[in-house]
């Protein structure tokens, strides 16, 4: 067992997600990247492998449906959370069809997405 950091990315074009979640999160141990370009974060996930992405839903260029199945199709151990102000039932649906581990609807409390960024972590980790 390693004892390295769990990686995590986050991609949400709003920049105030990432600036509330990066602290809380690297407070706990997390090692965090964040971007608010879908295509920034796409090159990224190609260059590297994350333990658990966040991405929004809805963003300019690439979808957050579509950002996770570049991911997936990259690394298939990594567990993705979505989050949107648009959650319905048939994206939850789609996107859990789709292997997302968890949706989120904004805004959520950083408690509550700690608490499932800790249930993806213990998840990843078998």
């Amino acid at each position: 067992m390693t004892d390295k950091k769990t990686s995590v990315l986050i991609l949400d074009d709003e920049p105030i997600v990432s600036k509330r979640l990066k602290p809380s999160l690297e407070k706990k141990g997390y090692e965090v990247e964040t971007f608010t370009v879908s295509l920034d974060a796409l090159k990224r996930i190609r260059e590297r492998d994350f333990d658990i992405v966040i991405t929004d839903l809805k963003m300019e260029g690439l979808s957050g449906m579509e950002f996770m199945s570049e991911v997936k199709s990259h690394s298939p151990s990594t567990e993705v959370i979505i989050i949107t102000g648009f959650a319905t039932m048939d994206t939850a649906k789609e996107s859990f069809s789709k292997g997302v581990f968890d949706f989120l609807a904004k805004p959520f409390k950083l408690g509550e997405i700690a608490e499932v960024i800790k249930r993806a972590e213990e998840k990843s980790r078998k």
